[in-house]
């Protein structure tokens, strides 16, 4: 990466004042887990009921929402699945400095991607929430159809087949 000399520009109202106005404390819900293992459904939940009883400003990444957008460049090797995970911490990191309570559902499988999103962000406010669900029943589950391709050897690098979870 060119060192392009950038000075980020101190701005006035600082996550601390934008906390201050809002009735908690800015977080990053980190949902980790297997295709299938319910992740985009509790955190869908979780960020309603935070909304609508408890006032939290509040939003929810999602791993599809975000691949057919701003990370539709990405495959799913594992140099593009840790820089998907990399932009997704910055992006969480926006989010915790509006002041939100952002969840994040996204597979990433591997402890030293995780581990870097947590350090893109502030201190105590990434919080990892691995949604245990067996292999079995996310396979039974299999909305997308993906675990039938990837036995069938269509999609290569697949988590919890071909490509390992940890």
């Amino acid at each position: 990466m060119p060192d392009l000399e950038l000075t980020p520009h101190q701005h006035s109202v600082t996550r601390e004042l934008r906390t201050e106005i809002k009735p908690h404390r800015p977080a990053c819900l980190w949902f980790t887990g297997l295709s299938g293992s319910g992740k985009s459904t509790i955190a869908n939940a979780l960020e309603y009921r935070l909304n609508m009883d408890f006032d939290a400003h509040t939003y929810l990444l999602d791993g599809d929402n975000i691949r057919s957008g701003l990370n539709r460049d990405l495959g799913f090797s594992l140099a593009d699945r840790a820089e998907n995970i990399r932009r997704l911490g910055e992006v969480a990191k926006l989010f915790v400095d509006a002041g939100l309570i952002v969840l994040t559902a996204f597979i990433s499988p591997l402890r030293e991607d995780r581990q870097r999103a947590r350090e893109i962000l502030p201190p105590g406010t990434f919080i990892e929430i691995f949604v245990d669900c067996p292999l079995e029943i996310c396979e039974q589950r299999d909305p997308k159809g993906l675990y039938r391709k990837a036995r069938r050897g269509e999609m290569p690098d697949f988590t919890g087949i071909s490509s390992p979870y940890e």
